[in-house]
């Protein structure tokens, strides 16, 4: 069985950081592309970050700068550093696995972790 667990959240001020980390289980972590997506309440969800079996890595436009993403195979972890956070980065964030490219693309990852929640107060 394929797992994804998020963990790092939290409640942050304005300004400051957080690091997200994605374990994943019951699958070749190797060969996954495993991306964040982020929703907040009434809002469709976003792109975040992804990062391929290649270490090919892509931001969306909002995060761009400030926030990295990373990925540990011997662990099979990703992480996702998040800094001068703000308070629109408030939102559930997710993170995913596609054994292809799937990019920004949220329809192309079939696994899908739980979600963690990210807070950033004024």
């Amino acid at each position: 069985e394929v797992q994804l667990v998020e963990s790092g959240g939290g409640l942050v001020q304005t300004g400051g950081s957080l690091r997200l980390s994605c374990a994943a289980s019951g699958l070749t972590f190797v060969d996954y592309a495993i991306a964040w997506f982020r929703q907040a309440p009434g809002k469709e969800r976003e792109g975040v970050s992804c990062i391929t079996s290649s270490d090919f890595i892509l931001y969306g436009d909002s995060v761009k700068g400030r926030f990295t993403v990373s990925r540990d195979n011997a662990k099979n972890l990703v992480y996702l550093q998040m800094n001068s956070l703000k308070v629109e980065d408030t939102a559930v964030y997710f993170c995913a696995a596609d054994d292809a490219y799937g990019l920004m693309d949220s329809g192309a990852y079939e696994y899908w972790g739980q979600g963690t929640q990210v807070t950033v107060s004024s």
